[in-house]
Formats: structure tokens, sequence, C-alpha cells
């Protein structure tokens, strides 16, 4: 089973971001990336599928070159090859992103085979914007699901696993198609030693992208206010039963 997993170089979770003065980017200077959470779950289902049936494990992502990181990571714990669309200056928009995707994985397609499944993040962590994966299965005219929290081969379909407010969810899809992966569908391995060494020596392929900018255009970038939130001690041991008391009521939990 071939499996590529497409991959976005975002903001490390819980680092503080800056708004350059413009509000056109974000001030990169102090901040650490890492992979988007979904797309480290979806490279770990790539893994392991590869484990289980076979085949190999393809990650590609378009950004700067500095996020041949984030390539060089999926490497290190179980991804086989490497394609880096390169770009310069602010994020693609999503319209032309999904493009020049499925122009790059076309091309590997057309000299390599197709791939069996196409893997995405549910959304990335930095924009949320929920439709890149969805735009690049509708260009390639292949079925996808979103919310993906489990995966099972069925012979030449795929059977995919989510969550829904009545239960849980199953689709079964024919292959080859395209998967958005939700965080916690598994806990992604840490690299070993041998991993990393080898992602060092890794060969990173450079496609250049193709794509048109869409009718989608950032306005602008805000920064929500900081909320402070306080403590406050009702009292300790028995002293504090009466503002306890106060307190439930307050909130009518007593009658």
């Amino acid at each position: 089973m071939n499996v590529l997993v497409c991959v976005k170089r975002v903001p490390a979770p819980g680092a503080k971001i800056n708004i350059t003065a413009d509000g056109q980017a974000v001030d990169t200077a102090y901040l650490a990336f890492t992979t988007s959470p979904h797309e480290e779950c979806a490279v770990e289902a790539a893994v392991q599928l590869v484990e289980a049936h076979g085949g190999e494990a393809t990650v590609m992502t378009l950004g700067p070159t500095e996020a041949e990181e984030q390539l060089r990571y999926a490497a290190s714990v179980g991804a086989a090859k490497c394609v880096l669309l390169p770009i310069d200056g602010a994020d693609w928009d999503p319209q032309r992103t999904a493009q020049a995707l499925a122009t790059a994985i076309a091309g590997v397609e057309a000299a390599n085979g197709p791939f069996d499944l196409i893997l995405f993040g549910n959304e990335s962590a930095d924009s949320g914007n929920f439709q890149v994966g969805v735009r690049v299965a509708h260009a390639l005219g292949r079925p996808i699901v979103n919310g993906v929290k489990g995966i099972e081969v069925d012979g030449d379909a795929v059977r995919a696993r989510r969550e829904a407010d009545a239960g849980v969810e199953v689709y079964r899809l024919p292959l080859p198609a395209v998967l958005g992966i939700k965080e916690g569908i598994n806990l992604p391995r840490y690299p070993t030693m041998k991993g990393r060494l080898a992602a060092k020596k890794a060969e990173v392929a450079q496609v250049a992208p193709e794509g048109e900018p869409g009718g989608q255009q950032m306005v602008t970038l805000v920064q929500p206010p900081v909320t402070v939130t306080e403590t406050v001690i009702l009292g300790h041991g028995p002293d504090a039963a009466p503002a306890v008391v106060d307190l439930l009521e307050e909130l009518g939990l007593l009658k």
C-alpha cells in the first residue's frame, strides 16, 4: 500500500503568537515550528498502514525551504520519500495551495503509479481552513471523508470511522481515496536515534509549485485580547464553608 501524507509547517502549539505591524503575517522571530498535530497523526497512520500491508509512505508539503525540517522528521519515524513544494513569502491561499498540491501529486503518480491513500490533517493548526484536503480530493476525482479516527483496509476499499453526535459513522470508500485524519486516531511515535540519523541523509525532492491565486484573500490578522483569569481563595478548612455555600447559592445550585 502506497500512502501519501500532506503536512504543513506551523508554529508550535502553545507558543505566544505575535502579528507583524502591518497585520498581514505572523511574526516568526521567536517562534519554534512543528508539524500540525492532526498531520503528525496522519504520518503515524501512514507508517502503520505500510507496516501492516507493505508499500511505502511519502510525505509532501508546500511551504518555505525551512519546511524541510518537518519532512525530515516524518522520515525519521518511517516515511520513505519526501517532496517539498518550495514557496517564498506568505502562505498561499487554500485554493492555490490545493491546486499546487493536486498538480504535484498528479505528476508524482504519473511517474511512480497512483497512491492508494492520500492523508491530510483534518485541519491545519494555524489557519484551520478545513478545505485544502477536500479541494485536492475534488481535483483528483477521489472520494474523501474528514474527521477520521479509524482506518481499516478492506481489499480494494478502505473503511473510515469518525465520531458523530449519535455515536460513530463508518464509511467504505473505494481505493484510491483521500482521508482527513483527526488528532487522537493514534499516538505518534518518537523517532529513534537510527531514524534521526537516517533522516539527515534522506533525499528531499523539490517540485516547483504550480497554482494561480484563488478568490480568497486575507484582509488582516487580528490579535484577540489577552484573557486574564484570577483565582480567589474562599478560605481554609472549615472556615471556608460559608463562602462555599454562598457561591453555590449564587450559581443556583442550592435551593
